[in-house]
């Protein structure tokens, strides 16, 4: 699995808030996949899976606060959250074709980056970037990468990221 806070040491409030922004992506693929209810998977995430290792990687214990503060924003904001995602998409690109799991990359970093994220920019954007390239080897970390650097930097939402058609 990528490093995902370089330049931080084990044990500190950076690496409880990169293991919640991972975790977090994975508790909204499983909304998404198994239909689970946010209450559930928030109740599931914060009693058996912040504190635990992943693939036999240990992983900092994930602040809990953090990540359903990154879970319930996500679910608040859906709507405008997609939309912000569908507008830097090409023309012939929507949400809905994306993976389940770049979907969720690209809605919690959007979230972030939009509504709540008190990191800078480029962390949000390269943490979110190196959770797609764990776990994808294709041209999904790039594309990840360029529409959360976009949507960091403000652009205009009729701005279509360019190259996204790899993703066929």
């Amino acid at each position: 699995m990528a490093d995902l806070e370089p330049d931080s040491k084990p044990g500190n409030d950076r690496d409880a808030r990169a293991a919640a922004r991972l975790l977090a992506v994975q508790a909204l693929y499983q909304m998404d996949i198994a239909k689970t209810p946010l209450e559930n998977i928030i109740k599931e995430f914060v009693s058996h899976r912040l504190d635990v290792s992943m693939d036999g990687v240990d992983m900092p214990e994930g602040d809990a606060a953090y990540f359903e503060k990154i879970l319930r924003g996500v679910v608040e904001n859906q709507t405008p959250i997609d939309r912000q995602i569908d507008d830097c998409l090409s023309k012939n690109w929507h949400l809905a074709r994306l993976d389940s799991t770049l979907r969720a990359i690209l809605r919690c970093g959007v979230f972030e980056l939009t509504y709540g994220g008190d990191a800078p920019t480029g962390v949000l954007v390269s943490q979110y970037t190196d959770i797609a390239h764990a776990f994808f080897d294709g041209p999904e970390g790039g594309m990840a990468n360029a529409l959360l650097d976009r949507v960091g930097k403000g652009a205009a939402p009729d701005a279509n990221l360019s190259g996204t058609q790899t993703l066929e």
